[in-house]
């Protein structure tokens, strides 16, 4: 019998049968978006329900196999050696963020970065913690849920613009989002692109810099006259060392489930030496980290068999194709593949659900086109943030307005670092920037 994964249909694909194919996502589009704008929420509908009813479709409508050679297909697409790795890094990561949490590292490293701030330069400095607490903690929502409260009671004490010292916030996350080594977006890209971490951050760092200078610079302009408040709590410096030693042996190349392992431990060592939890109540927060990212590692299954299928069906060649066969080179291959993501993310409002959707196609263009993957895999991420970014419906911003009470569309007027991300990263492309990995 022929290998499942080498079908007939793939080979040359017509377009009945390639839009069959590619049904699936369309099955999970219409319901994920119709059933969002339905409840007014795009955070009502559960993904694992919308790619559950897309993966059954996509079973249901593979022909010429058994059901049962139709479920291994998709079995083998969820298994595969990318995506359980995958899904050991979001549980090691669950685990340590959620330890760290509850032992109070956000606390102390938001005190911390707030108190080495000089005076005058409250924006920019705001800027740079939200950059650091987002890089170090490795989550944009995090971020903006620790920063924001801080960020309105300055805003009073200071009469500082609410939604712009909110944005501020906001785009610092994003600029953690997509370089922090525990980011579930960073994990996605690396693993969908089949490169290192480390390497990956030393190519998105070339377009993630620039617009943060660029951004910082506004920021100090903007700012002057703008003091830090005199309240602030004291700091408990022994509790950032957890994200430290994440940060530092990540950036050295360490393995990122070893990094993540050290991490659990430092937090947890820490936090009972201190008695912010006893050895059950530490174990209790892994469990609650590793419970937190179910959802996650569900999607990623369901998305993985899904494409899997989509692929037997001949729909993922068919798109490449289509996609690339105006494409004249290596820049019209980067600018399909920022597309592709920033579609995916408009339809999801999710940019990690974006980054698994079409990681894989994204992969196959990069190999068609010979763009090193360190690239592909920044490009990926850096327009997943961009796009997060401009969405008024997306997590970030919906958290935001609500803890500042304001509106997403206040906050987007002065959402400076996601727009310049997206301009320096569609530069990036058009002159072949960075020249070491173009």
């Amino acid at each position: 019998m022929q290998n499942p994964s080498v079908s007939a249909i793939a080979a040359s694909p017509n377009l009945p049968t390639a839009m069959l194919a590619l049904s699936p996502f369309i099955v999970f589009m219409v319901i994920y978006l119709i059933g969002s704008l339905i409840a007014g929420d795009f955070y009502e509908l559960p993904l694992t329900v919308a790619f559950l009813i897309a993966s059954a479709y996509a079973i249901s409508i593979t022909p010429k196999l058994k059901l049962r050679e139709r479920i291994n297909i998709f079995s083998r697409g969820a298994g595969d050696e990318n995506i359980m790795l995958m899904i050991w890094i979001f549980v090691l990561a669950g685990a340590f963020a959620t330890t760290a949490s509850k032992m109070g590292a956000i606390d102390a490293t938001v005190n911390l970065t707030l108190r080495l701030l000089p005076a005058g330069m409250l924006l920019p400095g705001l800027f740079l913690a939200a950059c650091f607490i987002s890089l170090s903690i490795g989550t944009s929502v995090g971020t903006v849920v620790a920063l924001t409260p801080v960020a309105v009671g300055i805003a009073e004490q200071t009469g500082t613009s609410l939604p712009l010292i909110v944005a501020l916030v906001v785009g610092g996350a994003f600029f953690g989002d997509n370089l922090s080594f525990i980011s579930d977006t960073t994990i996605v890209a690396t693993q969908t692109q089949g490169c290192k971490m480390n390497d990956k951050f030393k190519a998105n760092i070339w377009l993630a810099l620039p617009a943060a200078l660029l951004v910082l610079i506004a920021y100090i302009f903007i700012g002057q006259g703008v003091q830090v408040p005199d309240y602030l709590p004291s700091v408990a410096w022994y509790k950032v060392i957890p994200y430290l030693s994440v940060l530092i042996l990540a950036i050295a190349g360490v393995n990122v489930l070893v990094v993540l392992l050290i991490g659990i431990l430092l937090a947890c060592g820490i936090g009972i030496l201190t008695g912010c939890f006893t050895l059950i109540g530490c174990m209790g927060a892994m469990g609650e980290g590793i419970m937190g990212m179910s959802e996650l590692i569900i999607v990623t299954l369901l998305a993985g068999g899904m494409l899997a299928l989509i692929r037997h069906n001949g729909g993922i060649e068919y798109l490449i194709r289509a996609l690339t066969m105006r494409i004249r080179g290596k820049r019209g291959a980067k600018l399909t593949i920022a597309l592709l993501v920033i579609l995916a993310d408009l339809c999801t409002a999710n940019n990690t659900i974006a980054l698994v959707t079409v990681g894989p196609m994204a992969r196959e263009i990069a190999d068609k086109y010979g763009i090193d993957r360190r690239l592909s895999a920044s490009l990926l991420d850096t327009f997943s943030c961009f796009a997060q970014g401009m969405i008024p419906y997306g997590a970030q911003l919906l958290m935001a307005a609500g803890l500042a009470a304001i509106t997403p569309f206040e906050i987007m007027a002065y959402l400076y670092y996601p727009m310049a991300l997206g301009i320096v990263a569609l530069l990036g492309i058009l002159l072949h920037y960075p020249r070491k990995y173009s």
